[in-house]
């Protein structure tokens, strides 16, 4: 009896490490470009992150608010690799095609970021999106956030 009731979770500690290595690697993939193309300090990056819940507060929250900034940041970015999972139990070519369907998915977290979450957020700031700005955070989000989660779920689905 132990051996059918262990039986629905075989392969699932695979699903937590696809969902979490793809969450971990294109958060921090995400946060160097940020650091890099923004040419601001990563205290102040980390504290905009924040201030989509905290508003213009942010700024003043010094460590605290840059610390979750980095939660946040990190909290999305697993939730974007968990959807990715999700949605790939019910579509195999998001596993057959990574690349492909990855580089899609990042423009579609660029279009749910810029569109819809940012805002609903605090954020204070009004985002503009000029074809400067609006190429290279397509780019990014393709190629540094949507192919690795396609890359760690496909890995971790076999």
């Amino acid at each position: 009896m132990e051996a059918a009731s262990a039986a629905p979770f075989v392969g699932r500690p695979r699903a937590y490490r696809g969902i979490l290595w793809g969450g971990l690697i294109a958060g921090v993939l995400d946060l160097a470009y940020a650091f890099i193309a923004f040419k601001r300090p990563p205290i102040w990056i980390l504290q905009s992150i924040a201030s989509g819940l905290l508003g213009a507060g942010a700024f003043k929250g010094g460590l605290g608010a840059a610390a979750l900034g980095v939660v946040c940041h990190f909290v999305v970015a697993t939730g974007a690799a968990a959807l990715y999972y999700a949605a790939s139990r019910k579509i195999a070519l998001l596993v057959e095609r990574p690349v492909f369907c990855g580089l899609l998915y990042g423009i579609a977290i660029y279009l749910f970021m810029n569109f819809v979450v940012l805002p609903l957020s605090a954020f204070p700031f009004k985002p503009s999106y000029p074809l400067r700005a609006l190429i290279p955070g397509l780019l990014c989000h393709m190629l540094l956030i949507g192919l690795p989660i396609a890359l760690a779920v496909r890995r971790y689905s076999r």
